[in-house]
């Protein structure tokens, strides 16, 4: 028996930032719809499982081809609930209920320009032995150049950088993680309780494809960024 791997989408109901957050269109597709296809149309996942707490999500998850096979407990159901929590209550109920689940990839609906490819090209790595592939973006702001402000309003460098790296032609590449794909192998999210353990491999994305949807404007240029470019 092969492999069992597991698409993971946490989409609550409640979103302050962006009512009805995860139902919002780009594309004519809903947020919750676009994480769904680029699951099912991946090709590398065995089950597509929605984790929700709203009715309407689910209804939505399951006119796309998703599973809810139940809705999210009100404790999983707030804003300080965690992916981390979500996945574990999913991966309990999997195997309790069907089967157990070797690998895990994590999709965010809040990543809606992620494709199918994203989430098959980013499982490679876990064929050549990591423990787990985050996707991430270069980011757009060094640490070197970025500042705190002390109490009497006065820039404080964060990280200063070393002898010789002033110019910003001349300092190395830094990523950040833009949220559209964890993947992770279950044994070892059950045993260190992170998404990113030791060892874990990036994917890296474009920044046309790395909006994180968490305020109105990121919606309307995630909707902007569609209209430009089809193929997303």
């Amino acid at each position: 028996m092969g492999l069992t791997r597991l698409a993971l989408i946490p989409a609550r109901g409640g979103s302050k930032g962006v009512p009805g957050k995860n139902l919002c269109e780009v594309g004519g597709v809903s947020l919750i719809g676009r994480a769904v296809r680029a699951a099912l149309e991946s090709g590398v996942i065995d089950r597509t499982v929605v984790s929700t707490d709203c009715q309407k999500i689910a209804a939505e998850a399951e006119r796309h081809g998703a599973d809810v096979p139940y809705l999210r407990p009100a404790e999983l159901a707030t804003d300080r609930a965690s992916s981390l929590e979500v996945a574990l209550h999913a991966l309990q109920w999997e195997e309790e209920n069907r089967s157990p689940v070797d690998e895990l990839v994590l999709l965010q609906p809040t990543s809606p320009l992620r494709s199918a490819d994203d989430v098959r090209l980013s499982s490679a790595s876990l064929r050549d032995g990591a423990p787990a592939v985050v996707s991430v973006v270069e980011s757009e702001a060094h640490p070197w150049f970025l500042s705190t402000l002390l109490d009497d309003g006065i820039l404080s460098p964060f990280m200063p950088p070393p002898e010789g790296y002033w110019r910003r032609q001349d300092v190395p590449r830094v990523y950040r993680p833009n949220g559209a794909v964890y993947w992770i192998k279950t044994s070892v999210l059950l045993t260190e309780k992170t998404f990113m353990p030791i060892g874990t491999r990036a994917y890296v994305m474009p920044a046309d494809r790395s909006v994180d949807i968490d305020t109105r404007d990121d919606l309307e240029f995630a909707r902007w960024l569609v209209t430009r470019d089809v193929s997303v």
